[in-house]
């Protein structure tokens, strides 16, 4: 999708409530010959206010290969969307689309060294674990002694802080009032379209 203007997002406390919400995302890079592209869950946390983002791939993707040799990063995190259907407007000679939210982080990483990495395992385990309870909560302390740095060469950790922040949130700002009331309501139908229509209703002109 075009980000056009109406759409774009920039304020920082939003994208970070919107990343934080959607941590698993799409990290890009390339290293001059092809883009590569990684899944992975981001940890997002705030410096003097500004973010900054730590993830970890495998050693052996090509995108570590890429980050390692100096690429810049691009990370991409895909918030609550859903298909806007043209019959929901209330007007004639519409065409579907999609509302969406959005958030871009782009800038050069920094390679973590392996307490670094350690950490970012640790913090990624206590914040997912935590939304399994009443689970018994997993630790690395539960593994065969020495089995953990055993493993730990096979992953690459990197922290990113963004020359670029930036999002979308695409949710018919521009169109009528009448028209997005239509919309709200159909959404509002639909279970996975739900959260959409709820974004909606708080923009309401």
């Amino acid at each position: 999708m075009h980000p056009a203007r109406p759409f774009l997002e920039t304020d920082t406390a939003t994208l970070i409530t919107r990343a934080r919400a959607h941590p698993f995302a799409l990290v890009c890079t390339t290293d001059g010959r092809r883009i590569h592209a990684a899944h992975a869950p981001v940890l997002l946390d705030e410096t003097d206010g500004n973010p900054v983002l730590r993830f970890h791939l495998s050693t052996a993707n090509a995108a570590t290969s890429a980050l390692m040799a100096g690429s810049n990063a691009l990370i991409v995190f895909t918030g609550d969307h859903a298909y806007v259907s043209p019959d929901w407007y209330g007007q004639d000679d519409q065409v579907g689309t999609w509302n969406y939210l959005s958030v871009e982080a782009e800038g050069p990483v920094t390679h973590l060294d392996d307490a670094g990495a350690t950490r970012l395992l640790d913090d990624l385990s206590a914040l997912f674990e935590a939304g399994l309870s009443p689970k018994p909560t997993w630790t690395r302390a539960k593994m065969t002694p020495g089995r953990f740095e055993a493993m730990l060469p096979g992953i690459r950790a990197f922290s990113l802080a963004p020359s670029r922040f930036e999002g979308i949130t695409k949710l018919s700002q521009n169109k009528p009032q009448s028209a997005r009331d239509g919309v709200i309501t159909a959404l509002s139908a639909f279970e996975d379209s739900i959260a959409i229509a709820s974004h909606m209703r708080k923009i309401r002109s």
